[in-house]
C-alpha cells in the first residue's frame, strides 16, 4: 500500500504554518492514545512525526526563498 505524496509546494507560507500546527496537534493525540492504549499500527506515529518534518523544510525553504 503506498503512501500519496504531500503537495507542500502550491502551499502558502501561512498555510503550511496551519498544516503543521494541525498535524503537530494530531500527533500528540496519537501519543497520548498510545500510551493509554496501544493503537493497532505503532509505525503511524513515525509518519506523521516524518510528515511534520517534511512541511518544516517546505516553509524553511519557503522563508529562506528557494
Amino acid at each position: 500500500m503506498a503512501k500519496e505524496k504531500l503537495d507542500l509546494k502550491g502551499l502558502s507560507e501561512q498555510d503550511l504554518k496551519e498544516k503543521i500546527s494541525a498535524e503537530e496537534l494530531r500527533l500528540k493525540k496519537m501519543k497520548f492514545g498510545h500510551a493509554i492504549t496501544p493503537i493497532e499500527n505503532p509505525m503511524s506515529i513515525r509518519s506523521v512525526r516524518r510528515d511534520i518534518a517534511r512541511m518544516q523544510t517546505e516553509l524553511r525553504k519557503k522563508q529562506l526563498g528557494f
